[in-house]
């Protein structure tokens, strides 16, 4: 039996159990965990000869919904490498950057020359190429063990400085949530589970190796499929499904999300944004005999680091101030504070977390600065490194209520548009970086449909809407866009001379 010590060592063992169990199910290829584990031996020999001979370090992922991209998160992990994840939907000069910021060895990508400008190495492997791998001989020479304490993946979120931050997660970090994890949700090889996140999102990892660390199929559907959930779950026979809670506003507008519409469907679990009540009686009608759970926790904890569990019964769940599912308790070898603004210990206040899942810092050790506390909150941080005793500020309030935890918004300008975690002083300092621009604001509201949307307004002289939304277009990824930008005169400003968010809301909604 292979040894889990390692993220790639996670799924080994399981394709040592079930090699004839199908482990991926992706544009009309399904593959065994046999099949994939000599696909991603092979694909990692590639690898290895692409970059002279020799193992890289850091190997970005360059795909769409493809065979090569789960098979190749497998190879980079198997070549000892950590992995990158990169849109392709994405702005070059967004892409570009973050490959900068990961240096990166080598592009892994499924169609020719998507790394062009990237100045990194490229292998291509498409659906042709797929075959031909296939068909190498098995690798001599044994790959290196990647070390506990090596970076398995990177995940890069938005930055309040206007660039995007670089989190590394170890292979000891996403080891102890799959130590929680693997075994939560009641997954064999007869489980069908969702693969609905992108790869540059931390819940894609969570789908990959909870499937794979208990013998499941990651079946994968198309990104159009997803504004169709349960057409999706019914044609694709899932029994597990993970999203972001925005999708059921989706089945829902499509009338589709109706009593008993789901019967397949053995756990529902959503995260990346707060579940209402209202949304969640909605979808467990509609997958009646589907538990139903709600992860919480920022990339920085390794996907998640509070779970919950509603009860069976609509009757007897709970009823929260903002009418949002609770986030429940820490996973068990977690610790958990909550801070008042004072810095005390209180039942409400910042969420501040610690323990195995907790990431080492960021790629830049300058976004450190005031994300960490001390292993005793109220002695001075002496500005060294985080030891593993640190406590990662998450700057998300929370209450406890009824023994759990609830969500109740953020003590900063962070925002999430369907999952997507934004920093608005990112975009505010794009637009800031303008020609004509004396100042910008970004702003978060609610649409007609109940879900968020950005608007932005900016003063200065000679500023060009079309133009600037252009720019942005330019650099961000679509769901960082703002929805319009606004050119005003001057911004409003409160008694203490800043920008005062509702008054401007209140003009920009004339």
């Amino acid at each position: 039996m292979s040894d889990p010590q390692t993220v790639y060592g996670w799924f080994a063992r399981s394709a040592d159990s079930f090699t004839g169990h199908p482990a991926l199910e992706v544009d009309g290829s399904r593959l065994t965990y046999g099949e994939l584990r000599a696909l991603a031996e092979r694909l990692a020999a590639r690898l290895v000869r692409a970059h002279g001979g020799t193992p890289p370090a850091r190997v970005g992922l360059l795909t769409g919904r493809s065979v090569t991209a789960y098979a190749g998160y497998l190879a980079v992990l198997r070549a000892g490498a950590a992995v990158v994840p990169l849109n392709p939907e994405h702005p070059p000069a967004r892409t570009a950057t973050i490959a900068r910021a990961a240096g990166l060895d080598l592009l892994l990508t499924d169609t020719p020359g998507a790394g062009d400008g990237l100045g990194v190495p490229e292998l291509a492997v498409g659906d042709p190429e797929l075959a031909v791998v296939a068909g190498d001989p098995a690798p001599a020479v044994p790959f290196p063990r990647a070390a506990a304490d090596g970076i398995a993946y990177i995940i890069f979120t938005s930055g309040s400085t206007g660039t995007p931050k670089g989190v590394p997660i170890l292979h000891r970090n996403l080891g102890a949530y799959l130590e929680h994890m693997a075994s939560r949700y009641g997954i064999g090889p007869d489980s069908r589970l969702s693969a609905a996140f992108d790869l540059t999102f931390d819940g894609s990892v969570h789908d990959l190796f909870v499937t794979w660390a208990a013998g499941g199929t990651l079946v994968v559907p198309r990104r159009g499929q997803l504004l169709s959930p349960v057409k999706t779950v019914n044609d694709l026979r899932l029994t597990h499904w993970f999203s972001v809670p925005s999708l059921i506003s989706f089945a829902s507008r499509l009338g589709t999300l109706t009593p008993g519409s789901m019967p397949t469907l053995r756990w529902s679990v959503f995260g990346g944004e707060p579940l209402t009540l209202a949304a969640a009686r909605e979808w467990q009608a509609a997958a009646p005999d589907s538990a139903l759970e709600v992860l919480y926790g920022p990339t920085e904890l390794t996907i998640s680091c509070t779970a919950y569990r509603l009860p069976r019964d609509p009757a007897d769940w709970p009823d929260t101030p903002n009418g949002t599912v609770p986030i429940g308790t820490g996973h068990p070898a977690l610790d958990l504070l909550l801070l008042d603004e004072e810095g005390n210990p209180a039942d409400s206040g910042e969420l501040c977390v610690r323990g195995p899942q907790r990431f080492p810092g960021y790629l830049d050790a300058a976004n450190n600065r005031g994300r960490f506390l001390p292993p005793e909150p109220h002695h001075p941080d002496d500005g060294a490194p985080p030891g593993d005793l640190h406590w990662y500020r998450t700057g998300d309030r929370v209450a406890v209520r009824d023994g759990g935890l609830v969500h109740l918004g953020r003590t900063d300008q962070q925002v999430k548009i369907r999952g997507h975690r934004i920093e608005l002083g990112e975009i505010e300092a794009m637009l800031r970086e303008r020609p004509g621009v004396r100042d910008a604001i970004v702003l978060a509201r609610l649409a007609a449909d109940g879900e968020p949307e950005l608007e932005a307004a900016v003063s200065g002289t000679g500023c060009d809407a079309d133009a600037l939304y252009a720019a942005l277009g330019d650099r961000l990824p679509p769901y960082m866009l703002p929805r319009r930008i606004a050119v005003l005169e001057r911004l409003p400003l409160n008694a203490n001379g800043k920008i005062d968010r509702r008054a401007l809301l209140a003009e920009l909604g004339r």
